[in-house]
């Protein structure tokens, strides 16, 4: 079963699924910022170990997480491919016109290619351990300053998390799409690249529709139900900031603070040597 994770609630008990949606939504974001100060090897393979740490605190299994990265590791290696051909530095091990396979672009792409993991994997934790309601009444709580530039914080944080649920339903009726359209003779992934885009045509005109229909019903049924996008809305679910929510806050400063000090100690490393 190869079907995207990220927007899915796995129900549980565990110390993440305790935790308020405020606090592992800023912490989710906050996480996606600090993989940009792991530059070293050192503070890399630290990122990885709370990475993991994360995962096993949420209490789903491994293979879970790992499984809802699949679908998303071809758009990961066509990323890194990039980086990787594009990037000049260090050794030069193979040069022809402005493709440049260096060192520096090796290493680039291996930092690359982790980070893309570790974020999808930490944003997964926060999506599966958060009820799609609880994470609304979150992204809404953070964008509320912005009530002040007449922002309309009410419609984007549904939008946001309409978006979010409905990430891994499109995936899986892409899925059934093109097990349709196999079944008819259709062949994807083969040839050059503008006939294997020719041959995705047929999955994505009847996506585009398809998504166009629920997203009508999806209207017509807020509407019935009386939801009115200029109305000030009230909350019936009441979010409840605890010492452990503070408590993960700090963790990610300490993190912050770590990783800092890995890369300063890795840097006089490299000067010494």
């Amino acid at each position: 079963m190869n079907k995207l994770l990220l927007g899915r609630f796995f129900p549980g008990n565990s110390v993440i699924h305790r935790l308020d949606a405020r606090g592992k939504l800023l912490g989710g974001i906050s996480f996606i910022f600090i993989t940009f100060l792991a530059n070293h090897l050192l503070s890399l393979a630290f990122l990885w170990i709370f990475t993991f740490f994360i995962m096993k605190l949420s209490e789903v299994s491994f293979k879970i997480y790992f499984r809802g990265v699949r679908p998303l590791i071809w758009l990961i290696l066509f990323t890194v491919t990039l980086q990787i051909l594009f990037t000049a530095g260090g050794t030069i091990y193979f040069e022809w016109g402005p493709i440049t396979i260096s060192q520096f672009g090796l290493v680039n792409g291996f930092y690359i290619f982790s980070r893309f993991v570790m974020i999808i994997l930490v944003t997964t934790v926060v999506t599966m351990t958060t009820k799609p309601l609880e994470l609304t009444d979150a992204i809404y709580f953070c964008l509320k300053p912005l009530k002040i530039f007449r922002v309309p914080v009410e419609q984007i944080s549904m939008m946001l998390s309409i978006a979010i649920r409905f990430i891994p339903n499109l995936f899986d009726e892409t899925q059934k799409i093109m097990d349709a359209q196999k079944a008819r003779g259709a062949v994807f992934g083969e040839g050059n690249l503008f006939q294997q885009m020719k041959a995705l045509v047929p999955v994505f005109l009847p996506l585009f529709t398809n998504s166009l229909n629920r997203a009508e019903d999806l209207a017509d049924a807020m509407e019935v139900r009386g939801y009115q996008p200029s109305n000030p809305r009230t909350s019936f679910r009441q979010m409840h900031w605890s010492l452990r929510d503070t408590l993960s806050m700090l963790v990610i400063l300490m993190l912050t603070g770590i990783l800092i000090l890995l890369n300063s100690i890795s840097l006089h490393f490299l000067h010494i040597l």
